[in-house]
């Protein structure tokens, strides 16, 4: 059995609404950040890889071949072909994904230019935005709305991390709760679909300060959750402190157990589209099984087995779709 037997995961929304998983095609439009342009801060957050965002610049390619590369390469995952580079299937569905930094952060024209670029692809059926919660104007909200009037499946994904505003002014994140909440609010209010995402393992943060932002970010309304677990990589402020005093981060156990306790207390309804993540050496520090693409998977489908799924401490008992 895996997550789709424990979760109701973005995968198994994709095959309601679709009949079929999608694929997520991530792009880069060259956005920046207010906190690293000067605006509220130059150094980002700690945990960010600024040295990463530097050397790209100038690097980007254009939104459509974006896109044509993003389907190769899934097609070529699908196939487990490496070494060729096949056509991608031309029946086939995707999402556009503005993954990069805050990306509703920019003049609205451009930003408009940028989207439509992306949403042109006849194959592109949903649209992801990836940004700050303090970035999101009423226009960009507005224009939102049109593109899922038009069609489009869209979702505005948060980047939280936490709801404890002590720890976000320690990770220099550069804005509170308070932000967060307007903007949802605002999003949820036009009928735009937002998902948040958390950190688990933050600077000291325990399993009580998990819970209670899960249930902060269930209090004021959520349509999915993404979980990462802290991870240090270079060009961070973090992997700076982490080569002179490395910090004590969640093992693969730990973390396994913290994200299936949130996804216990998580209501059937609400849409889970991560419930971990990876990075590569030699860009990740630390912890070492945040290398293998697998492991954290594997754990928290183990603890959700053992224990119970999503929604089984909140008095119900999963029922998968």
């Amino acid at each position: 059995m895996g997550l789709d037997d424990y979760v109701n995961t973005f995968g198994s929304y994709c095959k309601r609404q679709y009949g079929e998983r999608i694929k997520k095609l991530t792009i880069d439009a060259e956005f920046t950040c207010p906190n690293r342009d000067g605006t509220l801060g130059l150094g980002g957050c700690t945990f960010c890889n600024v040295a990463s965002f530097n050397a790209q610049q100038g690097q980007t390619l254009s939104i459509p071949v974006q896109l044509a590369d993003g389907k190769v390469r899934a097609h070529s995952r699908e196939h487990c072909i490496n070494k060729s580079r096949p056509a991608p299937v031309s029946s086939s569905k995707y999402i556009a994904y503005f993954q990069a930094y805050t990306s509703t952060y920019d003049e609205f024209n451009r930003l408009k230019q940028k989207y439509d670029l992306a949403i042109a692809d006849k194959h592109v059926v949903g649209l992801h935005i990836g940004t700050r919660p303090d970035c999101v104007p009423d226009e960009v909200l507005d224009l939102l709305v049109e593109y899922q009037q038009s069609g489009l499946d869209v979702w505005l994904e948060l980047g939280l991390q936490t709801s404890n505003n002590h720890t976000l002014k320690k990770i220099n994140r550069g804005h509170q709760l308070a932000e967060y909440r307007q903007t949802v609010i605002a999003a949820r209010a036009r009928g735009i679909k937002v998902c948040t995402h958390l950190i688990l393992g933050l600077p000291g943060e325990t399993n009580s300060d998990y819970l209670n932002s899960l249930r902060t970010v269930l209090g004021i309304g959520v349509d999915g959750i993404k979980l990462h677990p802290l991870h240090i990589v270079e060009g961070s402020t973090m992997a700076k402190q982490w080569h002179y005093k490395p910090m004590q981060l969640l093992t693969l156990d730990e973390y396994a157990s913290a994200a299936a306790m949130l996804i216990r207390h998580t209501p059937e309804h609400i849409i889970y589209h991560r419930v971990t993540a990876y990075a590569k050496k030699p860009m990740l520090l630390a912890p070492d099984w945040c290398a293998f693409r697998w492991d954290g998977l594997v754990a928290i489908v183990d603890e959700l087995r053992e224990y119970g799924g999503q929604g089984s401490a909140l008095n119900g008992v999963y029922k998968t779709a």
